[in-house]
């Protein structure tokens, strides 16, 4: 089942993100990101576990895709294993998908742990601890579920545009080992665990991906529309 969270009353869409939970997750665990990106316009669906049934995935998210009542940019979103969803589709050349945000992306198994050492390596935040314990996680997904061959296969050259976000201190996949699984920019969050949507920095990471969309909407070569200048003082 999708979740869905529009933009607000009175406000034209902005575009359109499709994100892709991973191992062990329900549409539950992004509610908080889900509001907050819809509440700068844009239109979010959220898809449960894209690893659990990858067939009924890949149809769901054609269908998001292909909706023409969905704005554009029409942005995918993947994490964990939806990170590795999101570039499998990237690769393909899939119709209506204009770029990706991959968040997470795992490099291997974990080991198997307690349920609390789980919520330890996935996020450090307490609100979001208590979401993922409250019944929007299956404990135990990220030993015990396997990564679905298709979406680790071999991948086409990604020329969409492309965001990736990791967490310099994940356990599960730790960033010296993931870098090179990002086919574009990455943005390091320094303290970041696994669940880097959904960590105590989850303002910043939200910031960056509304910065990165609003980038979108001007071309698909993301100009620039921010940027930092330091003065020259003169000793």
């Amino acid at each position: 089942m999708t979740n869905a969270y529009d933009e607000p009353e009175g406000i034209a869409p902005r575009g359109t993100v499709v994100v892709a939970a991973g191992r062990g997750e329900s549409t539950g665990a992004y509610r908080r990101f889900g509001r907050r990106i819809a509440a700068d316009g844009y239109r979010v669906r959220v898809l449960p576990d894209v690893a659990a049934d990858p067939a009924a995935s890949f149809a769901a998210v054609a269908k998001l895709l292909g909706d023409e009542t969905l704005p554009r940019p029409r942005v995918l979103v993947g994490a964990d294993a939806g990170a590795l969803f999101a570039r499998t589709l990237a690769g393909s050349a899939t119709d209506g998908l204009d770029a990706v945000i991959l968040a997470g992306v795992p490099t291997g198994s974990f080991p198997e742990v307690t349920p609390e050492d789980e919520l330890e390596a996935r996020t450090g935040c307490p609100t979001h601890r208590g979401v993922l314990s409250g019944g929007a996680l299956t404990p135990g997904a990220l030993s015990a579920a396997p990564i679905p061959t298709e979406f680790i296969g071999e991948i086409g050259e990604v020329t969409i545009p492309t965001l990736g976000l990791h967490g310099d201190a994940d356990p599960v996949s730790p960033l010296a080992g993931a870098w090179a699984e990002y086919p574009g920019t990455v943005v390091t969050v320094a303290g970041g665990r696994h669940d880097i949507l959904n960590d105590v920095t989850h303002r910043t990471v939200a910031a960056t991906v509304v910065l990165f969309l609003e980038r979108l909407r001007l071309g698909a070569d993301l100009p620039v529309i921010a940027q930092e200048l330091q003065r020259q003082v003169s000793p």
